[in-house]
């Protein structure tokens, strides 16, 4: 009997401090893996050391492996060229956080989400930007394989970096939210409320939905996030621009079970941001039914499909009068959530995982 093969995934963005969406990918793709594991194969998993790793404790996934270094130490090694190993027949990275190199007979797979250290580097840190370059770099040089969300990632990575590296578009899938429970405690929200979800950084575009919510009479926002780089206060930001305090809500980082509660009770999405590789939750609210605003970043206008509401970045007037329009709307609430069901039924994690298994499978002989 053949011995049976493991695909090796990095699976460290679970346990980072801000794990933002490329966490959720990684937790999403290690379930959809193992639902879609060749004969032959299986899942594990690897991290770098920490005090507790039970987040990274998936069903059907075998580990997780816990290297002897934290992460800090590990990127290092590996941005220095460290061909280190971390195990299994091939490894697939869903962050630039990945091995330089596979052995013989081995192969590696990175995705890499989006460009912003080339496109938008003051909406992170000089020692974030310069880490990001550095490893996407080797990837598109060493790895078997390059995996991007959108195409409009790729087109712009191939304006700031090349290499032999194939470069692969493999989307990705809405959310498997689990069930609520109707007697768990909630936040407490408006009846009818703008809803953004995702970490508070620069780049999100909270400091112009802030100001456009205050031009919209009545409108309440919810902002479902955790803090991340840049020092943005919102509550600061709403003062600032006129918006009362009762018609924000910061919530911060939620639990999938509120979570999903709160994206459910939106009146509409709104995603501003100034630059996205994907935008996941643009195609999360539109699987379950929350009409979308969201700006003209490429990506999140590929993902959208047309099915939402599309303004320019930066613009605090034009993203107010979509915002007003949407609430009052009815017709064009329902339009849209009629166009946004459709456009996610596209996308499934499902087929995310498959395609990474043909990046690792397709050219191996038994």
């Amino acid at each position: 009997m053949a011995a049976v093969r493991e695909l090796t995934v990095v699976a460290e963005q679970v346990l980072a401090p801000v794990p933002g969406g490329t966490g959720r990918y990684t937790a999403e793709l290690l379930r959809a893996l193992v639902e879609t594991a060749p004969d032959g194969w299986r899942v594990g998993g690897v991290v770098a050391r920490h005090a507790d790793v039970g987040a990274v404790r998936f069903p059907g996934v075998a580990g997780p492996r816990v290297l002897p270094v934290p992460r800090r130490v590990l990127a290092e090694l590996w941005r220095r060229g460290l061909p280190w190993w971390p195990g299994g027949d091939a490894v697939h990275a869903p962050t630039p956080l990945a091995p330089p190199r596979a052995p013989r007979g081995r192969t590696v797979s990175v995705t890499v989400h989006d460009t912003v250290p080339w496109t938008h580097p003051d909406t992170l840190t000089p020692r974030g930007v310069a880490w990001h370059r550095a490893a996407i770099t080797t990837a598109l040089r060493r790895a078997d394989a390059v995996v991007v969300p959108t195409r409009a990632v790729a087109d712009d990575l191939a304006r700031h970096v090349t290499g032999p590296a194939p470069v692969r578009v493999v989307g990705h899938g809405t959310t498997t939210w689990p069930e609520p429970d109707p007697s768990a405690a909630r936040p407490e929200l408006p009846e009818r409320y703008v809803l953004a979800v995702g970490t508070v950084e620069p780049r999100k575009g909270i400091d112009t939905l802030i100001r456009a919510t205050a031009a919209v009479d009545g409108a309440t926002l919810v902002l479902a996030g955790q803090s991340g780089w840049g020092g943005l206060d919102p509550r600061r930001i709403a003062a600032d621009a006129g918006l009362p305090p009762e018609r924000l809500r910061v919530l911060g980082a939620l639990p999938d079970a509120d979570l999903v509660v709160v994206l459910r009770g939106a009146s509409v999405l709104a995603v501003p941001s100034l630059a996205e590789g994907f935008g996941l939750p643009v195609l999360e609210a539109m699987a379950e039914g929350v009409p979308v605003v969201h700006s003209d970043a490429p990506a999140l206008v590929e993902v959208a499909g047309g099915a939402g509401r599309c303004v320019p970045r930066g613009d605090d007037d034009a993203l107010a009068t979509a915002l007003r329009e949407v609430l009052a709307c009815g017709d064009l609430a329902d339009t849209l959530v009629r166009a946004g069901r459709r456009r996610a039924r596209a996308f499934t994690w499902r087929k995310a995982a498959e395609a990474i298994w043909r990046l690792h499978t397709a050219s191996r002989t038994e």
